[in-house]
Formats: C-alpha cells, sequence, structure tokens
C-alpha cells in the first residue's frame, strides 16, 4: 500500500500590501506562492479577509490566519513559509489631488521658515563679523560688507544642502539614500512596528474574550 504523499505550498508574504477600501483581499494580494500548477489558480483566488468599517485603515493578517484559510479549502497541502509571519494591510482610499495653491503656499511657508532659521543661526554665530574678521586679516582692510567671502559663501550653502540631500527636483545624483530618506525609513519601520504590536494586542485580546 502506499502511502499519499503531502503537497507543499511554499509561501512568502509581503512585508506590506495595500489595497483599496471595499475590496476583497485574496492570497495573491499579499503573498507569493510555489505550488503545483493544480492548486495555483484557486490558491491566488482565495478570499484572506473583507475589510470592514471597524478595520480604520491598518490591519494585521497573520499567517495562521492563512494556514487556516488553505487547509479549509485543500487539507492535504502542507504549508511551508518564508520571511515575515504576517503582513501589514493599508487600507487606502481614492483621495483627490492636492491644489496647486495648497502647494505653493506650503512651499512658500517652508521657503521662509528654512531662510529664518538660517539667518537666526547666523546671527547667534556672528557670522558677519567672522567673515568682516577673515577679509581684514587677508587684505588688511576692514569692510562692513565683504561680498567675495559672502557670495561664494551663500552659494555654498545651496550647493551643499543639495548634495547632502543627494536631490535636485526629482533628479538623483546617485542610488546612496539621502539623510532623510534614511529618517523617513527609520519613522516608518517604528510606525509599522508599534501597529503590529497594537494589533496582536488586540488579536489576543479578542482570543481571550472568547
Amino acid at each position: 500500500m502506499v502511502e499519499a504523499v503531502n503537497k507543499l505550498l511554499y509561501i512568502r508574504l509581503r512585508r506590506k500590501a495595500r489595497v483599496r477600501k471595499g475590496h476583497i483581499v485574496r492570497l495573491r494580494d499579499i503573498a507569493k506562492l510555489f505550488v503545483d500548477d493544480e492548486y495555483e489558480p484557486a490558491l491566488n483566488e482565495l478570499i484572506i479577509h473583507q475589510p470592514q468599517q471597524a478595520d480604520g485603515n491598518r490591519v494585521l493578517i497573520d499567517m495562521l490566519l492563512i494556514i487556516r484559510k488553505v487547509k479549509g479549502l485543500f487539507p492535504e497541502l502542507q504549508v511551508e513559509h518564508f520571511g515575515e509571519p504576517h503582513v501589514l494591510l493599508e487600507i487606502y482610499t481614492d483621495n483627490r489631488k492636492a491644489s496647486p495653491l495648497l502647494i505653493g503656499i506650503v512651499w512658500l511657508l517652508l521657503f521662509i521658515g528654512s531662510g529664518l532659521a538660517i539667518m537666526n543661526f547666523h546671527a547667534d554665530v556672528s557670522m558677519l563679523a567672522v567673515h568682516q574678521r577673515i577679509y581684514e586679516l587677508m587684505t588688511g582692510k576692514r569692510v562692513e560688507h565683504p561680498l567675495i567671502l559672502q557670495i561664494p559663501y551663500s552659494i555654498g550653502i545651496g550647493v551643499g544642502m543639495v548634495l547632502f540631500f543627494n536631490h535636485l527636483f526629482k533628479k538623483k545624483f546617485n542610488e546612496e539614500p539621502s539623510p532623510l530618506e534614511v529618517e523617513m525609513f527609520m519613522y516608518q519601520e517604528n510606525v509599522n512596528h508599534f501597529v503590529i504590536t497594537e494589533e496582536y494586542a488586540k488579536i489576543h485580546e479578542e482570543g481571550d474574550a472568547k
């Protein structure tokens, strides 16, 4: 008598996935699969979650939920998963584009604010007096506005900021991430970690309540 051989499903969850509000979440939306061809179409269309109003804009889908769904459809499949044991699902809506007027106002506020910050810093460290002193040491003359130092210095601030942030409008000089991109990435990672922790706490509370 020949024993039945268990079929294998290899699955790797995405760390994060996005789905439009009101749309059903299927397995193909949140995971990559490797399985026999006879199972693949049905598994890709397997419904994992139906977003509800109470879910908010983020939902945590755990690997155990996916295994239960898969086993309910194909009990003979043995599931082997790689990578993260969960996927953070972001539910989004189609928002209207920001108006050019609003973008212009925000840009103007940021421009004025950054300019004031630079000027206040220069006032705090007496940058004008430093330039005057350097010019006096180099030429032996004292002038009120040593433009030969101030103009290159001002241009250098702008060039230095462009090089530091590795961006000029949409152009990027190399593949190295800028400090701002690294900080944004770390912030997003911390937010995701917090949301995952909170969602697991809710899942445990619901389990204890049952």
